[in-house]
């Protein structure tokens, strides 16, 4: 059974490449790994961020400002589009290259650099409609990755066969959910409460960040059950990307419930 509801991340993964004889894969040299990714990120976001929010200082998108509210996005300058879709595609490109060619493990690199390319336009729109939601949204990203970490290695937290099943499941509804969303859009069909700001629209976007939340516990234990089993040392490069794509993905959870809250005010 696969340890891990993030892709990136299964089992299985481990079975195929444990004869590998090229060094093994360490706790310590995964956390380097993925700070470096996470570097790579941050200067593909900072210069979005900053080519985005200069946009917004010469655009007239009043109607952004004065709505309040995630449904004004369309009055966004196409260039800052531009950056989303070419990060978010491209970036998707790199991630099922990693997923599948794990010992490209230079791919990675591409990766992290395209989606701080998506994730620096992304959170600037939203900064500009919201000012200080990015800075929160990291601040609870991060805050959240500490608090299971500190879980998870003190045994609060463990990833038992239950627990794994069950996010598994939620998260696999949660992808299932987003993909319905995506064709219907297509016909022009809102479904409900995704992107709406009631009560029952914050609701879901509560449910979907705990389950993100809950699968860097399945991320930490499929990462140390690699270095028990003795992984090669590239599978590191693997661990990290793993754990970025579930940061990744709270973080943008975190940053659309707290513009749902903010819209309210």
């Amino acid at each position: 059974m696969d340890r891990s509801g993030n892709p990136a991340l299964s089992e299985s993964t481990f079975d195929v490449y444990a004869e590998a004889g090229e060094g093994t894969m360490t706790l310590a040299g995964t956390a380097t790994k993925t700070l470096f990714l996470f570097i790579l990120l941050l200067v593909g976001a900072a210069y979005t961020w900053t080519q985005t929010m200069a946009t917004f200082s010469y655009e007239n998108i009043a109607v952004l400002k004065e709505a309040g509210k995630i449904g004004t996005l369309s009055s966004v300058p196409t260039n800052v589009w531009g950056y989303i879709v070419f990060g978010s595609l491209a970036g998707f490109v790199a991630a099922m290259v990693c997923i599948f060619v794990p010992r490209l493990w230079i791919v990675t690199w591409v990766y992290a650099g395209l989606e701080g390319i998506c994730l620096g336009a992304f959170s600037a729109m939203f900064e500009y409609m919201y000012p200080g939601i990015a800075l929160q949204a990291v601040g609870l990203t991060f805050g959240t990755f500490l608090v299971l970490l500190l879980a998870y290695t003190s045994g609060v937290v463990k990833a038992t066969e239950n627990f794994t099943l069950g996010v598994i499941a939620a998260t696999g509804g949660i992808c299932l959910l987003y993909l319905a969303t995506i064709v219907l859009g297509m016909f022009g069909i809102q479904m409900p409460f995704i992107h709406e700001t009631g009560w029952a629209g914050i609701g879901l976007s509560v449910f979907i960040v705990i389950i993100a939340a809950l699968n860097l516990v399945l991320d930490f234990d499929f990462i140390e059950q690699g270095c028990d089993q003795g992984a090669p040392k590239y599978m590191e490069w693997r661990g990290a990307f793993g754990l970025m794509v579930t940061l990744v993905w709270l973080y943008l959870e975190i940053l659309r419930l707290l513009a749902k809250l903010r819209s309210k005010d």
